[in-house]
């Protein structure tokens, strides 16, 4: 699935950085940094909320690029994934990284459709 923001450079408040706990679960510790863009607004309302892949430190903002999203069947907003420019993302790493949160939720994950050559699967339901 396409989505027509994959690749723009966007930057984002992070409001969870890794290691810190979920403010209504503390027993939920994010183990990415998590946050949203300002002034983008998403479905719900509130802005677009994403998770940082590529990135092992705990930040206060992130610039990068819309890499993924994953989309909720079963909610009405879609989480965004930013990573570096150039940065290798598996579908495998994303869906482990964000498991502990989206493990609620059916899902679908979004990725730029690689060309023909690089023969790789599309459209991964979780």
């Amino acid at each position: 699935m396409t989505h027509p923001a994959f690749g723009t450079l966007l930057t984002a408040r992070i409001d969870r950085p890794l290691g810190s706990a979920h403010p209504n679960y503390p027993d939920l510790i994010y183990p990415v940094n998590y946050g949203f863009v300002p002034g983008l607004l998403a479905p719900d309302g509130e802005e677009q909320d994403v998770y940082v892949m590529g990135v092992t430190e705990p930040l206060e903002t992130f610039t990068g690029v819309l890499a993924a999203v994953i989309h909720r069947r079963d909610d009405v907003e879609d989480k965004w994934v930013l990573a570096p420019a150039g940065a290798a993302l598996s579908r495998a790493d994303i869906l482990a990284q964000t498991a502990f949160q989206e493990r609620y939720f059916q899902t679908d994950l979004w990725m730029e459709e690689p060309s023909i050559e690089d023969g790789a699967e599309q459209g991964e339901r979780v």
